[in-house]
């Protein structure tokens, strides 16, 4: 009893997360229904359905990372918790990339007009930086002891290796990740969904105490902008630079 009292403030702290998680889900799916019913003009009909979207990819992977760096009490929950996030993007942000690997791709292939792609990438750039800033006011609320302030403003470098060998991470895990995009198109929906939010949780899995294995320029954006500041080069390479590279390959 007394072991279990000791870990309730950490499973309070993990619940908090979840719910703000699960929350913002929740209302960016209301805010999609709305924007679907309210507006009729397609490319601003794209360009907020974007925006959600990215917003919860980055709002999410705050979190995620944030809990991923605490004491699990079983060494598998962090990557637990990314298949199941996962899975909810999947099921939640049909129609949507937010990546803007994924819109460039779409572009080379025919599939977007350089018009409908530019103002996709404008929207997932609002969308990345607008989810920092709100992270930054909502860990300044201090609703479980990991949320500081402090933890939006700093650079926390996830990159752990030389420069060339967390290119080669990121732009394998981007090629890994696009080619599957497109050979998984003719899978089933459902099983499609479980089999990229498995390759997902693999990558992390693999990459993410390397580089964090983000593979999307925007996502890295969101959780790096001070790293970005301080070290533009590096972080443009490996995070920008890279992911392109490995879309590029297999296109």
């Amino acid at each position: 009893m007394t072991a279990l009292r000791g870990l309730w403030p950490e499973m309070q702290d993990t619940c908090i997360s979840l719910g703000l998680m699960l929350s913002i889900v929740l209302f960016m799916g209301l805010a999609r229904v709305v924007t679907r019913q309210q507006l009729n003009r397609p490319t601003a009909h794209a360009f907020v359905l974007e925006f959600l979207a990215t917003f919860q990819l980055c709002f999410c992977t705050h979190e995620l990372q944030l809990l991923s760096e605490q004491e699990p009490l079983h060494p598998t929950w962090p990557l637990t918790l990314t298949y199941f996030f996962s899975l909810v993007h999947g099921l939640t942000l049909v129609g949507t990339s937010s990546n803007p690997c994924g819109v460039m791709m779409q572009m080379m292939l025919g599939g977007m007009s350089a018009e409908t792609g530019a103002m996709r990438l404008l929207a997932q750039l609002i969308g990345a930086l607008c989810s920092r800033y709100c992270m930054g006011a909502l860990w300044s609320l201090g609703l479980t002891k990991y949320h500081v302030s402090e933890r939006s403003f700093a650079c926390r470098n996830p990159i752990q290796v030389d420069l060339p060998k967390a290119v080669i991470i990121e732009a394998v895990s981007s090629f890994i990740f696009h080619s599957a995009l497109l050979h998984f198109q003719e899978v089933r929906t459902k099983l499609r969904i479980h089999l990229l939010s498995a390759l997902i949780t693999f990558l992390v899995y693999a990459g993410g105490s390397l580089t964090g294995a983000v593979f999307n320029p925007a996502l890295a954006l969101s959780l790096h902008f001070k790293c970005f500041d301080e070290a533009f080069l590096q972080f443009f390479i490996v995070y920008w630079l890279a992911p392109s590279l490995g879309k590029h390959i297999f296109i």
